[in-house]
């Protein structure tokens, strides 16, 4: 009996190195039937230059589907995420759908820069994904001078950020990023994904000019999705990916992520290959650098499946070796949860936003709680 006390001892302490006991502060900031829309989904989160945060969603009128009549809105907050302002508009598409919001900030001058997409209302997602729609996905952008207060009309940028054979597209969804490193400190990079005849892929625009220009970078396929990026400590990029493919593809789905790197700041992109330590239950997902030293990840995380897994123990991971490993886990919800948006906050704490049963919370919690 002594023996089996002292086993069951280590195997607690060990299960509590991997995923520690959160102290976590946490506030609903999108409600589902608040404000005149059914339901909000896909958040998008920074901290602006002057310390703003930003949480950016899809309100969506009618149901929880997709496509329909969908506006991208946001709420602001100027003390670290304690309160926060009433919802505002930051795109209304008339009756289709704006959605898929993916910020950037330039450092150097304060200016937010968000990619976004739209389709047809009545155009859903399996028809978008098959090439059997009405239209297509469309790309826009628009900026905010003031630091998220307002934001500039948007502007159709597809002719110079989509081929013409892609049928879905999507920038993101989640955030950009600016290269601090290298020969190309100070590009823009925006994560993005597409479907075409028989694959999904993902690839990254990238500005050198603030975002006045894009260009297009290699693809990444097959079987990759909604993507995120992250500058590691040497200047390389990682892309960190959805896995999800058509089954006649020769990468069959293993109920991992997928990631691929860059060496010259985006432009060009190795071929997929699975992170073996990040389970992936078909699902978006986000990765931040934190510092120097550490990066972190979050996403849904129930055990590895090689099926469709449930959305559901939204959990942060930690890495102190550019995404090498990922040693230490931090669960943040048990229950359903989904999409979600990692940032530093202006006092170094973590800010997770992400999907909640059917609202979006947002979440604050110490990094000495990994």
């Amino acid at each position: 009996m002594k023996h089996i006390f002292i086993l069951l001892t280590i195997s607690i302490a060990l299960m509590a190195s991997t995923f520690a006991a959160a102290n976590i502060d946490e506030q609903i900031l999108f409600k589902s039937g608040e404000e005149g829309y059914s339901n909000y989904r896909i958040p998008s989160l920074i901290t602006t230059r002057d310390r703003t945060l930003l949480a950016f969603c899809e309100a969506r009128k009618d149901n929880r589907g997709d496509s329909g009549n969908i506006d991208l809105v946001a709420k602001r907050s100027t003390d670290g995420g304690n309160t926060w302002s009433s919802p505002y508009v930051v795109w209304d598409a008339g009756d289709h759908t704006a959605g898929n919001p993916c910020p950037v900030i330039d450092q150097r001058t304060g200016r937010i820069v968000m990619l976004m997409c739209w389709n047809l209302a009545t155009d859903h997602g399996k028809d978008l994904h098959a090439g059997t729609s009405v239209d297509t996905r469309h790309v826009y952008q628009t900026h905010s001078a003031d630091d998220g207060l307002t934001w500039s009309e948007a502007k159709e940028i597809t002719s110079a950020v989509k081929d013409p054979s892609w049928w879905w597209y999507a920038t993101g969804p989640g955030i950009g990023i600016q290269l601090k490193e290298g020969p190309h400190k100070g590009r823009l990079v925006i994560p993005a994904n597409y479907t075409e005849r028989g694959f999904f892929g993902a690839h990254t625009l990238y500005s050198d000019d603030g975002g006045d220009s894009w260009a297009i970078s290699s693809s990444i396929k097959p079987t990759v999705n909604e993507s995120q990026v992250v500058e590691l400590s040497d200047g390389r990029l990682m892309m960190n990916m959805r896995t999800q493919g058509f089954p006649e593809t020769k990468r069959p789905y293993t109920g991992y992520r997928s990631i691929a790197y860059s060496e010259d700041g985006g432009a060009t992109w190795s071929d997929p290959v699975f992170d073996d330590e990040l389970s992936d239950p078909i699902c978006q997902a986000s990765i931040i650098r934190y510092d120097n030293k550490r990066i972190l990840f979050s996403n849904p995380n129930p055990p590895v499946s090689l099926k469709r897994g449930p959305r559901e123990r939204m959990t942060i991971h930690l890495s102190r070796d550019d995404g090498k490993s990922w040693p230490s886990k931090l669960l943040v919800y048990e229950g359903p949860s989904a999409y979600s948006s990692l940032a530093r906050l202006p006092d170094g704490k973590i800010g997770l936003f992400y999907e909640k049963d059917k609202d979006i919370a947002f979440a604050r919690i110490s990094i000495s709680e990994l």
